[in-house]
């Protein structure tokens, strides 16, 4: 059985296909359009998806997409009754998913004829919690879905055994965490959809001195119960509705905040505004608030369970410091959140609760990596550096070839332990937001300057934001004060004190590190780099950052080189291409100083 799943007109518009209960490919719109969480319909994630799995359209035997207009449907209708307006666009959407057939046919080029698959609908948070646990490898545990809204809820949670996911309750519209860290992410001036992680990064620079009025703007209970709630003096969501603009391309959200916030925390902050302490302190506040309410929820479902694993998923399961404390502080002994947490990977549970919970299929997949993406054959990349050519040459580029995988590892080694900048393409790419080692940026993480040289010269953003640190699993302890594996980069754990001056560019101002675990299973190259470098170093960790300057990560050899020359990297691998500027070629990202060992 051939399932495609979608996660289509919303935010991170994305395809995956599953034959057989197996993940075949997965992938996110952006990565093709090039538009960042690009909504509308997933035509070339499909197109792609179908291309990698080998599948013709008329072989497609179902399609599944994560939204059931009949779910919560009286809240529904009653929010329609009391606002005309916002009636209309949920018709309009409505009547975009009635026809999906036709959208997947013109995007798949064929005939609607020749697309006979049905489609079955999955309850938005439903979808999130089989996206989680089908691909996880628990047998059973605690299941919890919190995000912004999805089907008129904000969070659900259930129990999953085996190839049945029972649900237990949801907090619904209009009360919502996610809501909640958007709309103080809005006034903190961050207005861009997905910006949500630059303020959890800032929060580390400040102190939750307003955290008593924070516990005003939303309430945990405290009676066992697994709930919420917003002060809604504080939102407009529940009187104006919410405003989402997309078209086909990068989502906008309308404000979410009220005037009443305003008056309770003091002006908003404009968007090129300077980021001051107040804006600091705000962001620590919000931070420890959604904290305090997410683990509270966390320890009554472990205690109503009595389950000791949980499978989180959701937009707010990207919040990489809370996940971080799960462990610590909630009863779970193991926790699973899959690479595409978010609205993104709606179109793998979509897809596994259809073949597992309504087909009864039993399990037999375990997400282990995040390699669902387009891989490109050597040819492709000798076409993309002969078109190149003229640019290169420009550049004082030496273009060479190193076939054996260990003189590989060892010239980027070398360069990254000197103070380099590698840009490292391999393999398939990352399916969800983070790259994992095969669409990455690579830096020395004993540097301390590095951190900023990547920021203003690579990157060209904020320069509050951290970057995370790749590791060898096995040495996790060594570095850290937890070492439960985090191979998606989605748990933030303390670095040893005695290790924060061993690897300063990876290490945020709060002492913790956004951690990757990598062993050789998952991703056998950029293990065997990372161990090269500890050889090298006596340090097996990189400084790991997205292959992208403000846009989505690159996908395609071309996008990678493009990148790479409007940018200050010196070195580009590119399978078995290696890309190196000369001296002279361009000034210099940093003086090679000696590193500390």
């Amino acid at each position: 059985m051939v399932i495609l799943g979608i996660n289509a007109y919303h935010g991170d518009a994305a395809a995956a296909i599953v034959i057989e209960g197996q993940l075949v490919a997965a992938a996110e719109e952006e990565r093709f359009n090039r538009i960042k969480h690009s909504a509308g319909f997933p035509i070339r994630a499909a197109q792609y998806c179908l291309r990698a799995a080998g599948v013709t359209p008329g072989e497609i035997d179902v399609v599944a997409i994560a939204r059931d207009p009949r779910a919560r449907l009286a809240q529904k209708l009653l929010f329609a009754a009391r606002m005309p307006g916002r009636a209309l666009d949920r018709l309009r959407v409505q009547h975009k998913f009635a026809r999906l057939q036709d959208d997947l046919a013109d995007a798949l080029e064929v005939d609607r004829t020749e697309l006979c698959a049905p489609v079955q609908r999955v309850e938005h948070h439903t979808a999130h919690l089989a996206s989680a646990f089908f691909v996880s490898p628990f047998d059973e545990a605690a299941l919890f879905s919190v995000d912004g809204l999805g089907d008129f809820a904000s969070a659900m949670w259930g129990i999953g055994r085996g190839n049945r996911i029972a649900p237990g309750g949801a907090v619904v519209f209009p009360h919502s965490l996610g809501i909640f860290y958007t709309a103080l992410t809005q006034y903190l001036g961050f207005p861009k959809y997905g910006d949500e992680y630059k303020v959890m990064g800032l929060a580390s620079y400040g102190t939750p001195e307003l955290l008593d009025e924070f516990r005003r703007i939303v309430h945990a209970s405290h009676n066992g119960d697994i709930t919420f709630q917003l002060g809604l003096d504080y939102f407009v969501h529940h009187r104006q509705g919410i405003e989402m603009t997309w078209d086909g391309g990068e989502p906008t959200i309308s404000r979410l905040y009220s005037d009443h916030l305003m008056q309770r925390l003091g002006s908003a902050r404009q968007p090129e505004a300077p980021v001051e302490r107040r804006h600091q302190n705000l962001a620590a506040s919000l931070q420890q608030r959604l904290e305090e309410v997410l683990l509270e929820c966390l320890r009554a479902l472990q205690r109503r369970t009595g389950l000791r694993r949980l499978c989180l998923a959701g937009g707010v399961a990207f919040n990489c410091v809370v996940n971080g404390k799960i462990l610590a502080d909630t009863g779970f002994d193991e926790v699973y959140v899959q690479s595409a947490a978010g609205d993104a990977g709606l179109a793998i549970g979509a897809a596994m609760y259809v073949w597992h919970h309504r087909r009864g299929k039993p399990r037999g997949f375990v997400m282990e990596h995040s390699y669902w993406g387009p891989a490109f054959a050597d040819s492709t990349v000798r076409e993309a550096l002969r078109g190149k050519r003229t640019a290169l040459e420009r550049e004082r580029c030496v273009v060479k070839r190193i076939d054996d995988e260990g003189e590989l590892c060892r010239f980027a080694a070398a360069h990254l332990a000197d103070g380099k900048i590698v840009g490292w393409f391999q393999g398939r790419m990352e399916w969800g937001p983070r790259a994992l080692g095969n669409r990455s940026i690579l830096a020395d993480p004993r540097r301390p300057e590095m951190r900023d040289i990547l920021n203003a010269k690579i990157k060209r953003r904020e320069m509050f934001r951290p970057f995370a640190p790749s590791i060898a699993e096995e040495a996790t302890a060594q570095y850290f004060e937890q070492s439960y594996p985090t191979p998606f980069m989605l748990m933030a754990y303390k670095v040893r004190a005695q290790q924060r001056h061993v690897i300063p560019a990876t290490t945020h101002v709060d002492g913790t590190g956004r951690l990757q675990t990598v062993n050789p299973r998952q991703n056998a190259r950029y293990y065997a780099l990372i161990q090269e470098f500890g050889r090298q170093t006596g340090v097996p960790v990189l400084l790991n950052t997205s292959f992208n300057e403000n846009e989505p990560v690159v996908c395609t050899p071309d996008e990678a080189i493009d990148c790479f020359l409007r940018t200050r990297m010196d070195v580009l691998v590119l399978g078995e291409w290696v890309l190196e500027r000369t001296v002279g070629s361009q000034p210099s990202c940093t003086e090679r100083q000696p590193a500390r060992a």
